[in-house]
């Protein structure tokens, strides 16, 4: 069984806080003991051993740079277009380095190197596939921007992260598409970029699936009749991501999948249990298997005191797939939750 996993912010974790992805995930803890970043950032779970130990062939690695704010000030964040553009460009030269300079890693942009990473599982040299997924697309200073960062292998974009872009709405910030934004989706069909909702304001995302014509998915993001608020996704916009082939990949943070809980209270426990009635939700939304996946989004501001009993490092996604067995899911339904949903719409949308 192949297991995609359609976020992590790898490059941001390495550049922001140090981490490297090389690193064991028990060598990464050692090193970060009573350090701010595990205080704060909290547990490491993301490490290359963990990955090709549980079976993590192709990940989604993010170009996330966050706008500058008073709080918790980090470097690494941006006021300008010009800024945005500089960090996340720094980020996806991490990725472009990661590959030269370890032969487990590998850059996906084609369908071949898609192929190749994953016939790599067979031959006893595993390879761990990132695909540069850019969240949030202030990085890009004006919308034919897009096709140098396309060029340089970047393959599935959002328009906004949370507190919004010059492109869009974002879920902390609502609002529409902006004039640039829709010009951005313009060049991005043309290329054959995937446009990634996540994040996305109500009116945005509306506006956005009605204009834009190429594929589109939710890299990480969760049901919002399980868990209120404007991060999580309505049925309807499941429903509208499904009808248009779209997947959606569910996030392994707590708070998107337990209304109610909150980290250090003992009385709402989370379990992979709440990971497996997430996806079916999305499942019995749109009728079949086809459109869920995993956007684990690990070390992605939370470690793994906020991630779901039993997920204490990446090698734990493979425990999921039991519990979906439990559930009564099929294996070939499991195995299209795991990865192979990813795996048709890469096969589809990457260029040949």
């Amino acid at each position: 069984m192949c297991i995609v996993d359609a976020h992590e912010d790898i490059a941001w974790n390495a550049l922001v806080l140090g981490r490297d992805l090389r690193r064991s995930v028990p060598e990464t803890r050692q090193l970060e003991l009573g350090s701010t970043v595990s205080q704060h950032d909290g547990t490491r779970t993301l490490g290359l051993p963990e990955l090709l130990a549980g079976g993590v062939a192709v990940v989604f690695g993010t170009l996330f740079v966050e706008p500058a704010r008073k709080s918790y000030p980090k470097p690494h964040t941006y006021t300008t277009a010009e800024e945005a553009h500089e960090l996340a460009w720094a980020q996806l030269d991490y990725y472009h380095r990661l590959a030269d300079e370890s032969e487990q890693i590998a850059l996906i942009g084609m369908r071949a190197e898609l192929e190749a990473v994953l016939d790599s599982w067979k031959g006893g040299k595993p390879q761990v596939g990132i695909v540069p997924l850019m969240e949030g697309a202030d990085p890009i200073r004006e919308p034919t921007e897009a096709e140098m960062w396309f060029g340089r292998g970047v393959r599935l974009a959002s328009l906004s992260w949370l507190a919004g872009s010059s492109y869009a709405g974002g879920n902390a910030s609502p609002g529409p598409l902006t004039d640039d934004g829709r010009e951005l989706l313009g060049v991005m069909a043309e290329l054959g970029m995937i446009l990634d909702v996540s994040h996305l304001a109500e009116e945005a995302f509306d506006e956005a699936m009605d204009r834009y014509a190429g594929w589109v998915v939710a890299s990480h993001a969760n049901p919002r009749a399980r868990v209120p608020g404007q991060r999580q996704l309505t049925d309807d916009m499941i429903r509208r991501l499904a009808e248009r082939g779209g997947v959606i990949g569910i996030v392994l943070y707590n708070a998107f999948l337990r209304h109610g809980w909150s980290k250090g209270d003992p009385k709402t426990v989370v379990t992979i249990v709440d990971v497996v009635a997430a996806v079916d939700h999305v499942c019995q939304v749109v009728g079949d298997v086809a459109h869920v996946g995993l956007g684990s989004d690990l070390d992605g501001g939370f470690g793994a005191e906020s991630a779901p009993l039993g997920i204490d490092t990446v090698a734990d996604l493979e425990s999921i797939a039991p519990a979906l067995g439990e559930m009564g899911y099929g294996e070939e339904e499991i195995a299209a939750v795991m990865g192979e949903n990813w795996l048709r719409l890469l096969r589809e949308a990457l260029p040949g």
